[in-house]
């Protein structure tokens, strides 16, 4: 009996100390990260993307809900940003606290919370630019308290390639920013030339996209373009530098207010000729990007070629025929013809 009792107590003293130190341990560290309580302000957006034209207007969904039992005296504070292409910075476009509103930069006088109920965050722009396009950042703000949603803002348009008189690869990132905005257009996003690409966009030729790469799409694989046994794709050259590297560019543009055709004249014209001929018609000579505009968004159909502001002569075709690109709907590039020696129509543009 002696021996069997210290035998007892030892067992006894096992059981009570080496699963309750381990089980202990797990329920501690399952306490620490339970939350008793969720967030006392959330936003929702019923739509990511809004889809609108330039010269339109877009309202930006954006709610918020707020615990009021445990509200305080805090001031809610609603703030709108747009980011950048690379994502590096916060533009911002509207504040609101209280009575203190303030719109910023280009956008003043053109935004304002639409406020349909008092949850309602919602950022109405109206008067839409090209430079409107890209995503926005709603923040709500009370006290500690703060939520953030995303959305996207897209315009209906076109994408297409660009390069100057010069010849091909001849444009810095600035400059082709630049060569797009003379041309009534911005330059590109990656996503608006994934899209383009989608709706059949085929261009051997790289460019600059607006957040500084380099890229081309291809639909139909060839020798001269990555290989005839590679994939369909957007091709990437990647991320160049700014001021050293040069390409071409791809633009894009949207709709546009005032009428763009073709001048009817007497005569074949050099370009100068062209240039004066439609400031006489009281408008003046048309740029690339009205054209692409007025051919994609309004259907615009002519087979005679005629010169633009950049010196290219061009002709639009929507309706695919004989003579007049028989096999595609597309712009027609003629090139960049001897200014003073070469006769042609011209396109004009009123504003």
């Amino acid at each position: 009996m002696k021996s069997v009792l210290p035998l007892l107590l030892a067992l006894l003293s096992a059981c009570r100390a080496e699963p309750r130190a381990e089980t202990t341990s797990q329920e501690l560290d399952r306490i620490i990260h339970i939350e008793e309580n969720g967030p006392r302000l959330r936003l929702e957006v019923d739509q990511t993307k809004v889809v609108s034209h330039r010269g339109g207007n877009a309202t930006l969904p954006c709610t918020f809900f707020r615990d009021y039992t445990a509200a305080g005296s805090h001031k809610l504070r609603i703030k709108w940003t747009k980011l950048t292409s690379d994502y590096l910075k916060e533009l911002d476009v509207y504040v609101s606290m209280g009575h203190h509103k303030r719109s910023y930069g280009s956008y003043q006088g053109r935004v304002y919370l639409q406020e349909a109920n008092e949850n309602d965050a919602s950022l109405v722009i109206t008067a839409l630019t090209l430079e409107d396009y890209g995503r926005y950042k709603c923040e709500v703000i009370e006290g500690l308290e703060d939520d953030t949603a995303v959305v996207a803002l897209d315009l209906q348009g076109v994408v297409y390639p660009f390069y100057p008189r010069m010849g091909r690869y001849n444009l810095n990132f600035p400059e082709a920013q630049q060569a797009c905005q003379d041309q009534d257009s911005i330059i590109a996003s990656f996503d608006q030339l994934y899209d383009a690409w989608r709706s059949g966009l085929d261009w051997c030729n790289a460019g600059w996209l607006s957040d500084g790469s380099v890229q081309y799409p291809i639909t139909n694989p060839r020798e001269p373009c990555g290989g005839r046994n590679t994939v369909p794709g957007v091709r990437n050259y990647g991320y160049r530098d700014k001021d050293k590297s040069r390409y071409d560019v791809f633009c894009f543009t949207s709709n546009f207010k005032g009428r763009f055709y073709y001048l009817i004249h007497h005569t074949k014209l050099t370009y100068d000729e062209a240039v004066q001929a439609c400031l006489n018609d009281g408008s003046q000579i048309a740029k690339v990007g009205q054209m692409f505009a007025a051919w994609k968004l309004l259907g615009y159909d002519r087979c005679d070629a005629g010169w633009l502001a950049d010196g290219s002569v061009r002709y639009p075709i929507s309706r695919p025929r004989k003579r007049c690109s028989p096999d595609e709907a597309a712009v027609r590039f003629v090139g960049f013809p001897d200014k003073k020696h070469k006769l042609y129509g011209v396109y004009c543009f009123r504003a």
